[in-house]
């Protein structure tokens, strides 16, 4: 997973040609460092239909704010420039999947 910032996030998931999947994780949050591996495996697997980006929240916290980020985990879903919806909270690996085949994977 590609790492983005306030700085990348408008060109590299916005911009992207792809639909977009957005991780937003923090060192701190134990769910997330839980979620990063199957995020990690569902790249694997959907990565040439479905692009890839993680941001660090605790980093960017304006950036999270931005983009109606609350609380961690929080996975969001971009195409075309816009943010399609968002999970959050207690995530699993199947939910993720439906959200990913929804975006074309």
């Amino acid at each position: 997973m590609k790492s983005v910032d306030k700085n990348s996030f408008d060109q590299e998931v916005l911009g992207s040609r792809m639909p977009a999947l957005v991780d937003f994780w923090s060192p701190q949050c134990q769910p997330c460092q839980a979620l990063m591996p199957e995020v990690e495996e569902l790249e694997r697997k959907y990565g040439n239909q479905v692009s890839f980006f993680k941001v660090n929240a605790a980093e960017n916290r304006r950036l999270a704010i931005e983009q109606q980020v609350m609380g961690l985990p929080a996975v969001v879903f971009y195409s075309d420039g816009k943010k399609l919806g968002q999970l959050s909270g207690n995530i699993d690996r199947e939910q993720l999947e439906q959200e990913i085949k929804k975006l074309g994977g």
